[in-house]
């Protein structure tokens, strides 16, 4: 009884453990950690199934790790064919009878080589100093997503047949806990992603540039903000229609990325309607005008629209202090409305025309401008 209690212990602290977590890397550790703590091993491995690619990839390792092995691997990949033991799973062919049940695996091999003995595990166990292993399929809406694996040493009990029953109720606890993760996680990119593009929002570029302005007044950091305006998008939407349209700011948007990836860390976005901007930490001005410079040479390829007008504002330029980042903001926003009135092909920058930041300090009266540096002084 009294194990049995303990069991039922175990598994209510996996899945208020699982409850706590907020990102997928949250929710993997404890699952990993958590089957290990219930099941009493010194090792254990949480992996996703990427049938794409037909191989598992280790997310996590946790507890007593061997040589190689990291607890958040970049690459840690085994192709599913050299673990015939769980193809049944793979293919899930127990769908519509129950969830596949788990399974151990020794260090020792059979006499004469059982069923479900796979050569791979048992080579692994021995590489790393393990005794034995029990491997839970993980399943997820209805299919198989993975399997968490929990490892004991040389030294330790092997795991037995009601171990390889817990290790599967061990294993829905985790599954579900992971499914409230992952709905979470696409709740949260869902805030923070125009849908059309697929670039950040406005909210996620305000977010991050009210963190990188503070890293500029702490740190120093450079931070340049590059924002453009599609050119020609009425008249394609007008003459072409709106599905041309969309079109166009899903290529604008591909080569915003592209030229983005020339910045490491640099956010690209989409402000809504036809602005967008790029987002940089730490890369000089120099470094962003030139991307700017590209960007603006690639939209003006595209076979739709009139090219892009793109103004660029950095603390890397004589552009004055800056303490918020709406400052920032309002100073790319002018630099923006100069090369659209001036049909510039390259990006006008803030600091290095004369006129910008006596404009963002005294924006134009104009009536038709609806956009021009509202909210932002």
């Amino acid at each position: 009884m009294g194990g049995e209690d303990a069991r039922l212990r175990a598994v209510v602290s996996l899945a208020q453990a699982m409850a706590a977590t907020h990102t997928p890397r949250e929710s993997w550790r404890a699952a990993a950690h958590g089957a290990r703590e219930a099941l009493g091993g010194n090792f254990a491995a949480l992996s996703v199934w990427e049938r794409d690619l037909g191989r598992l990839r280790v997310l996590v390792n946790d507890g007593e790790r061997a040589a190689g092995e990291e607890e958040f691997p970049e690459d840690e990949t085994y192709p599913v064919h050299q673990f015939p033991e769980i193809t049944e799973f793979l293919h899930e062919r127990w769908a519509g009878g129950g969830e596949p049940n788990a399974w151990v695996e020794t260090a020792v091999e059979p006499p004469g080589g059982e069923a479900g003995y796979c050569h791979e595990r048992v080579t692994a166990l021995r590489r790393r100093g393990r005794g034995c292993c029990v491997v839970a399929p993980i399943v997820l809406h209805g299919r198989a997503w993975g399997e968490l694996y929990v490892a004991r040493p040389v030294a330790m009990a092997v795991f037995d047949a009601a171990d390889a029953d817990f290790a599967t109720v061990l294993a829905s606890v985790a599954a579900a806990g992971i499914a409230q993760t992952e709905r979470l996680e696409e709740v949260r990119r869902l805030a923070f992603t125009d849908p059309l593009t697929g670039l950040a929002n406005r909210r996620a570029v305000d977010m991050r540039l009210d963190e990188a302005v503070e890293r500029h007044r702490t740190e120093g950091a450079v931070v340049s903000l590059v924002v453009c305006d599609l050119n020609g998008l009425k008249r394609v939407n007008d003459t072409r229609g709106h599905a041309v349209g969309d079109r166009l700011l899903e290529r604008f948007g591909s080569v915003l990325s592209l030229c983005g990836a020339m910045l490491p860390g640099a956010l690209a976005a989409r402000l809504g309607g036809d602005e967008f901007c790029l987002l940089s930490v730490g890369p000089s001005a120099d470094e962003v005008v030139a991307v700017g410079e590209q960007l603006c040479l690639r939209a003006g390829e595209l076979e739709v629209g009139e090219g892009v007008a793109c103004g660029v504002a950095s603390t890397g330029d004589p552009i004055g202090e800056v303490r918020s980042a709406r400052r920032l903001f309002r100073l790319a926003d002018a630099a923006q409305y100069r090369a659209k009135a001036a049909r510039a092909v390259k990006p006008v920058v803030a600091g290095r025309d004369g006129g910008v930041l006596r404009l963002a300090d005294t924006p134009p009266p104009a009536p038709h401008d609806r956009r021009r540096f509202r909210g932002r002084g």
